[in-house]
């Protein structure tokens, strides 16, 4: 079927244009969200034979999984029906509506949730991160070369190694006041003033106050009370969070004439020394703790410590996804990003997807010793786009189907995440993965990032070909 017809099968199969809420574009799949979670047909989604598969791990929540290109085309066909871009405070009225409907899973929903709305305020910062993050590489990689004389120091080479600079850091420098304007999205409030809330925790005047009151500590800024970032993209988030129920409030005390005007400058004068006397110093605290945990594990300089932490990040992350788990690490990234300039935690868990890669040319050589033509094409399709780092293919299409090779995957994806947390390989960016992830590597780490892809395939190759059986793979 055509691009057209597809798109109208798939908000068919959700419920129609009046049940969904919301549908975006994410690198590879539609997310959608729907008001009443009983009219949608998962099962008919999956019976399409363009969609590589459905992840339906909310009931309000639905990701129909395309592949890269093609998904753009058919979610802008899909909003051109009339269905908004951004989820809105409506899918949580309705989702409030709907809750005695999946009463016996409230629980593990409402976790799933609030995983998800994390998540939700950085997914939209992916390309950004990407564009930064490699260009912050190009700049780094120039600099070496002009410091070593391979290109020469001249007004045109410094010129394109700071606009590669400037780049990267025209996001990577004002990321608080990114997460404040998307973190405004999630909790319903305006997101100008989200975005103020961020820029607030980048001013200098926090200095200011941080010294009136004795809290700040010029010989040793790291340790005092409060001081400009403190909190970083954790405490944003939640000064927002905190804005939002402030603004609320006030919205619905505020007489209707005086709503506009009184309501946003109540928000922020209520809400602002909350934020920046009691949320930005609990929240460093927290963040600084967070950083001395994970580096006790990611950063550690014991061998045996990284080895074993990496293979473990690496060998559970899909699953993670599957459970929709993985999530939670994106503010985790965030957090390194923000704090250090680049993360550790990615380039291990990235493995996981070279492990996949591995795996499917392991059954591919057993699809073709036991004549099984159809695996092999899927397999032949899907591989291109899992060695560059789209691994949606290859999960939903080849191994997660037969389960078996899923496992195995994982487990040969370890050795190579193993080997990147030995190596301490650190990215400037969450994403792409696979080959392309190469570009968001720090100079210095590319070679051991693409050492630790190798190694995933060749493990991932091993295991899955060893223990998955040819029986198996003829009735595939």
């Amino acid at each position: 079927m055509d691009n057209k017809e597809l798109a109208s099968k798939i908000v068919e199969f959700l419920g129609g244009v009046d049940n969904v809420v919301s549908a975006e574009n994410c690198m590879t799949r539609i997310r959608a969200t729907v008001n009443d979670p009983a009219k949608t047909d998962v099962a008919g989604l999956k019976g399409l034979d363009d969609v590589l598969g459905v992840i339906a791990d909310e009931p309000a929540y639905i990701q129909v999984i395309l592949g890269p290109g093609k998904v753009r085309d058919i979610t802008m066909l899909v909003k051109g029906m009339g269905i908004a871009g951004e989820p809105s405070s409506v899918a949580t009225e309705n989702w409030q509506k709907n809750k005695d409907k999946v009463k016996g899973n409230q629980r593990q929903n409402a976790f799933m949730r609030n995983i998800r709305v994390l998540a939700d305020i950085f997914t939209p910062m992916i390309p950004a991160f990407i564009a930064s993050g490699i260009c912050n590489g190009m700049g780094k990689i120039i600099g070496i070369m002009i410091k070593n004389g391979i290109i020469p120091s001249c007004v045109q080479s410094t010129v394109v190694m700071n606009l590669f600079a400037l780049i990267g850091s025209a996001f990577l420098s004002y990321l608080a006041i990114f997460t404040g304007v998307n973190a405004a999205k999630q909790f319903g409030v305006n997101k100008m003033l989200g975005g103020m809330i961020g820029g607030a925790s980048l001013s200098s005047v926090i200095v200011t106050i941080s010294t009136a009151i004795g809290w700040y500590n010029a010989d040793s800024v790291g340790n005092s009370v409060l001081a400009t970032g403190a909190g970083g993209i954790i405490g944003v988030i939640v000064g927002v969070w905190i804005l939002s129920k402030v603004e609320h409030w006030i919205h619905l005390h505020m007489p209707s004439v005086l709503d506009v005007s009184f309501t946003p400058l109540l928000s922020m004068v209520v809400t602002m020394p909350l934020f920046v006397l009691l949320i930005m110093p609990a929240t460093g605290w927290l963040s600084n703790g967070i950083a001395v945990f994970l580096g006790l594990f990611v950063n550690s300089d014991n061998p045996v410590i990284s080895v074993v932490t990496g293979y473990v990040l690496a060998a559970v992350f899909l699953p993670l996804v599957l459970l929709g788990l993985h999530r939670g690490l994106v503010p985790i990234y965030a957090l390194q990003i923000d704090q250090g300039g680049s993360t550790t935690l990615f380039p291990a868990v990235a493995m996981a997807g070279a492990g996949q890669v591995g795996a499917a040319i392991a059954l591919y050589l057993k699809a073709r010793k036991c004549g099984n033509t159809r695996l092999k094409r899927v397999i032949a399709g899907a591989l291109p786009a899992g060695i560059l780092g789209i691994g949606e293919p290859l999960i939903y299409g080849v191994t997660l189907p037969m389960m078996k090779p899923f496992i195995t995957a994982g487990l040969g994806a370890g050795f190579g995440g193993a080997y990147c947390m030995l190596m301490h390989v650190a990215s400037t960016a969450y994403s792409p993965s696979g080959i392309l992830g190469t570009s968001i590597m720090l100079p210095e780490c590319m070679l051991n990032f693409i050492i630790g892809i190798l190694i995933s395939y060749v493990m991932g190759a091993i295991i899955t070909y060893l223990f998955i059986p040819l029986k198996d793979v003829e009735n595939a």
